[in-house]
């Protein structure tokens, strides 16, 4: 495993597994930092988390700059940020995050495409079942659609002041 350099002050380190995981299912959205080429790509997508298989899913394009680097060099590093607020007179920003690292990929068949939605839903919404009746009822939709998986290979989490 190779060393990884996100803190400076190991007491600041998050490393109750629960925490992480709060903070995960608090936030919505989550920033990924691709490359490929040694030209460096950043994106913003909202996910959905499944604890069992330690893997974010996203929705995507089938094409696109994403879809490009990600084929070109699956390999990725990304962050939640949970935004506690700026503290006035402090000079302080009270926050808690988690970087992850792993390798991202498309998601092939329809019945994976199927179970990413409804992760990624199950996080979102809070009536999921109202979008998958309206949007999601057939098949077809399915086979249109793209889906990512981040496969997690490693979280660190930290908190600040």
């Amino acid at each position: 495993m190779v060393t990884r350099y996100h803190l400076q002050k190991k007491e600041r380190e998050i490393k109750d597994p629960g925490e992480l995981l709060d903070i995960i299912n608090r936030g919505k959205y989550l920033t990924i930092a691709l490359c490929r080429n040694n030209e460096p790509y950043i994106v913003t997508l909202s996910y959905g988390y499944d604890e069992k298989r330690n893997t974010f899913y996203f929705h995507t394009r089938q094409k696109g700059l994403k879809g490009e680097f990600i084929r070109s060099n699956p390999n990725v590093c990304a962050t939640i940020i949970e935004d506690r607020g700026y503290i006035m007179d402090e000079c302080a920003h009270e926050f808690r995050s988690v970087v992850i690292w792993g390798k991202m990929c498309f998601v092939e068949t329809l019945e994976e495409k199927k179970y990413a939605m409804d992760v990624l839903l199950q996080h979102l919404e809070d009536s999921p079942d109202k979008i998958k009746r309206e949007s999601l009822s057939n098949e077809a939709v399915y086979r249109n659609l793209a889906m990512l998986r981040l496969d997690v290979t490693e979280i660190n989490g930290k908190w600040g002041r």
